[in-house]
């Protein structure tokens, strides 16, 4: 990332220890803010569209015709047929849906503008059609590809990739519901840059877009992550023990998606045209809702809180299923061309492994369960042990796990660290020129 520049278009003056004047940093607050507050709702727009296109299928239409949406035909033909819808989109209309989402990270260069109608439409069908996959990555992409070109404009001396960061912060701010998660996630960006000055002067411009994004979202009524489970209460040295098992099979788990996801991607993708692979994505997406319910469909936010408020109605059977019918959903629609981010299914799939835990060993506290298992999973699919933390604690919305998670994340991160990502880089094309270095977090 290259340092601020200030009103004149000169690199931004430091002070002798490397930080940024406090006059830069309260002139760029001003466009940090605003970059926030579109972002959030941009995102709202688009999860608004998508949720009155979801309720048309899934509520409208089997009202109006007499179908029932949970059964299994249902499902496995509106999954079929988005494939179908999805497939004709990367096909036949300019932009073809942007960028593969299983070759890019979560911050990536910015897209041109001429490709991100076609990226919106992609997502609304994915999210709406009920595929496993969350908005992340699409987002950020279509709001960073939207402020850079829009702030370019309007305020041309603010550097690209300035832009670019604020815009990926106040997004990540907006989904997660608060700017910590972005302030996380961006200390190892910050950390990469390997400049000089205070890390809260670096940290200043991506917090005041996250913060903006998140308090934007909470008024417009965004959805958040925490669900209904009692804390963990006092702690006692078992809990660790616990805690570590959940977490090393949540992470065994990952990891064999992760090397099982590039096999699946190069069988769809051999398959040539976007039509062909993304319409028989589609068609085993449909055989698998059928097979796990509606339960183990779309992003899986509002799926893994009702999952856990009705656990008692799931036996032991059941819950594995769920979970293993989600981690291969996850990895099919990550794999087959659908456009959007693995982080969002990851927590399902993390919190349903924790309701599996807790029902095979009713001794660990629940929250915990739940905790340890999103901590695996995250950790996995993001290769971010701070946004795997936050998340985790989050999930549970219990503050006391975090000295535990803290802990337990240290041995996980070692199973983690030298695995493959859950990301494909595709071979460079002869005659392209060398893209130029973004700090990037990874999806």
């Amino acid at each position: 990332m290259t340092d601020a520049r200030t009103s004149s278009g000169s690199p931004a003056a430091e002070n002798d220890n490397g930080a940024m004047p406090l006059r830069t940093l309260a002139l760029l607050a001003v466009p940090a803010v605003i970059i926030g507050v579109v972002s959030a709702l941009i995102l709202w727009g688009l999860e608004w569209v998508a949720d009155q296109f979801e309720d048309y299928l899934w509520h409208w239409l089997p009202h109006a015709t007499g179908l029932d949406p949970n059964n299994g035909w249902y499902i496995f033909t509106l999954l079929s047929l988005s494939g179908v819808a999805i497939g004709l989109v990367v096909w036949l209309v300019p932009g073809h849906g942007a960028r593969d989402s299983a070759t890019t990270e979560l911050i990536a260069p910015p897209l041109k503008l001429a490709v991100i109608p076609s990226l919106v439409l992609v997502t609304i069908l994915a999210l709406a059609g009920g595929v496993s996959l969350g908005p992340e990555n699409p987002i950020i992409a279509i709001n960073t590809a939207v402020l850079v070109a829009l702030i370019a404009r309007l305020m041309p001396k603010v550097p690209t990739q300035l832009i670019l960061l604020l815009a990926a912060a106040g997004t990540i701010g907006a989904l997660f519901g608060t700017p910590v998660a972005a302030a996380l996630v961006f200390t190892g960006v910050v950390a990469a840059l390997k400049t000089g000055g205070s890390l809260w002067d670096r940290m200043f411009l991506p917090v005041a877009a996250a913060g903006a994004g998140s308090v934007t979202m909470g008024l417009l009524g965004g959805s958040t992550l925490t669900v209904n489970v009692p804390q963990m209460g006092p702690m006692q040295p078992i809990y660790f023990v616990y805690g570590l098992g959940v977490a090393i099979a949540a992470t065994l788990l990952g990891l064999v998606m992760v090397f099982v996801f590039p096999h699946v991607h190069r069988f769809f993708h051999g398959l040539k045209y976007p039509i062909i692979y993304i319409t028989l994505g589609g068609v085993v997406l449909g055989l698998l809702g059928a097979l796990g319910g509606q339960i183990t469909l779309f992003k899986g936010l509002s799926e893994m809180a009702t999952l856990v408020n009705n656990r008692g109605d799931y036996d032991l059977g059941q819950l594995t299923l769920i979970t293993l019918v989600k981690v291969a959903a996850l990895v099919v629609a990550a794999s087959a061309g659908f456009r959007g981010g693995r982080i969002f299914p990851a927590v399902f799939i993390g919190v349903a492994l924790g309701l599996v835990a807790e029902t095979l060993f009713p001794q660990i506290p629940i929250s915990l369960a739940l905790a340890c298992g999103v901590l695996g999973l995250v950790l996995v699919v993001a290769r971010d042990g701070w946004l795997a933390l936050f998340i985790a604690a989050a999930v549970v919305g219990d503050v006391a796990l975090l000295s535990v998670l803290c802990v337990i994340i240290l041995p996980i991160w070692l199973m983690v660290s030298r695995a493959p990502e859950m990301i494909i880089h595709p071979a460079p094309q002869p005659r392209d020129p060398a893209p130029e270095p973004v700090a990037a977090a990874p999806a």
